[in-house]
């Protein structure tokens, strides 16, 4: 398990700020979740069903993310630094030209299809404006994607640190604002949520664009046209790990539609259990992220055995970092859940699987890394295949048979969430191992 600590100083220093950035995210949707929370179960219900279908919504887009830190990574490497920043015009250009289109199509669909998601007419109610609201703002989303993908890539995590938390930061205060009509604002509910949301990734992308003109003139930010090439070959990274991120998506709005067949109860309960587990995850995503920069430079200095030990060091990392987080979650999950839950039949469905998702945060690390190591070598139709086939071929179709249908409630459902995990996890350990990563070129 010992890292050199050259090594070690290396992951911490990229992953860190990125774990911040990402940790401060959730915060925010831990505070939106705990604001909402005092509207009730239903307004509670809507916001998770939100929330996912709108990530949902715009999944196939954002996998511009991981196109434009392979590509910006690789160039790193091989030292092309006046020709890092190519990668991210190519990026943007795709989502100025795509990012509308969507938001348009996907607003006036909203209506028709989220009702047949969530059963409840309230819910219904509530989070059909919320998910419209976060739609039209799918273009920011976009745009921040790329400018992080790229941040991650150069080494400059530290500005997307920076920019994640005053985005965070001006999201509270709006939604505070707006969910409770504070200051002489109307009271908004959950629509007021939606609002402060899509509000702040559009401060976000404007800081971002500023920080490109700052930072990154030098590397072709806005100055060098990328070619069709650059833009195909962004489009050919990016549209795998957009498919994976839809279904990956599609499927978790699934499981909620699976749940909501349970009850709302343990519709609200599933609701702040992936909001806390995603919190939980952050420091994972981070270090899969630093995984992914550091395996993209290795290659591109055409040193695949250095890639490969990269990934096995920060899965050391992670293991040791997130089974620390997964202690309180198994010794003290009513602590945790009851900042959000205040119904006790609610809570009492929520503690098992909180301890479950505890006592599992080794497995979810090595799937984390060694996943966004492969998306970081350029393999992404594999990681998108594997991760969709186990996702919606094994996980789904038994989650409905074990939860609504057989009766064994949110903890069958949880129980086979994290089933599926591990054998993802057992198949990118297997994928790295093996090396074919190491010929794919980017």
């Amino acid at each position: 398990m010992k890292i050199n600590k050259h090594r070690r100083l290396r992951i911490l220093g990229l992953a860190l700020p990125i774990i911040g950035g990402m940790m401060s995210q959730n915060i925010l949707n831990v505070v939106d979740t705990a604001m909402v929370g005092h509207l009730g179960d239903a307004a509670l219900a809507a916001v998770g069903m939100g929330g996912f279908v709108s990530f949902l919504s715009m999944a196939l887009i954002l996998g511009i993310s991981v196109g434009v830190q392979a590509t910006a990574a690789r160039r790193k490497g091989q030292g092309s630094f006046d020709e890092m920043a190519v990668a991210l015009n190519a990026g943007l250009l795709v989502v100025i030209f795509v990012g509308p289109i969507l938001s348009s199509v996907l607003y006036h669909l909203a209506p028709i299809f989220f009702p047949y998601l969530v059963e409840d007419p309230e819910v219904i109610a509530l989070g059909t404006p919320y998910l419209q609201i976060r739609i039209l703002a799918i273009i920011f989303v976009a745009t921040n994607f790329a400018f992080r993908g790229y941040w991650n890539a150069v080494d400059r995590s530290r500005l997307y640190m920076v920019t994640l938390l005053i985005m965070h930061t001006c999201n509270i205060a709006m939604n505070y604002v707006l969910i409770f009509g504070k200051f002489g604002f109307p009271e908004l509910g959950v629509t007021g949520a939606a609002i402060g949301t899509a509000g702040s990734t559009a401060i976000g992308a404007g800081i971002y664009i500023f920080l490109g003109f700052k930072y990154s003139r030098g590397e072709g930010f806005c100055k060098k046209t990328p070619s069709c090439k650059d833009i195909k070959q962004i489009v050919r990274l990016s549209i795998p790990s957009g498919i994976q991120q839809l279904f990956f998506s599609a499927g978790m709005t699934m499981m909620y539609w699976i749940i909501a067949q349970i009850g709302t109860a343990e519709l609200a309960a599933a609701s702040v259990l992936m909001n806390i587990t995603l919190i939980a995850f952050l420091p994972g995503m981070g270090l899969g992220l630093a995984a992914s920069t550091l395996v993209g430079q290795a290659l591109g200095r055409g040193d695949p055995v250095d890639a490969r030990q990269w990934a096995w060091d920060v899965v050391k990392v992670a293991i040791v970092l997130l089974g620390l987080l997964g202690i309180p979650m198994v010794l003290a999950p009513d602590i945790m859940l009851g900042i959000f839950l205040h119904d006790p039949n609610t809570l009492e469905v929520a503690r098992m699987p909180m301890r479950l998702i505890g006592g599992t945060m080794v497995v979810e690390a090595i799937s984390i890394v060694l996943m966004h190591s492969l998306l970081g070598a350029g393999d992404v139709h594999r990681v998108m295949r594997i991760s969709i086939s186990c996702q919606w071929f094994y996980f789904l179709p038994l989650a409905y048979l074990i939860g609504p249908v057989l009766g064994y409630g949110l903890i069958g459902v949880w129980i086979l969430n994290i089933s599926y995990r591990a054998i993802v996890a057992c198949v990118f350990a297997l994928l790295w191992q093996r090396g074919k990563w190491s010929s794919i070129k980017v």
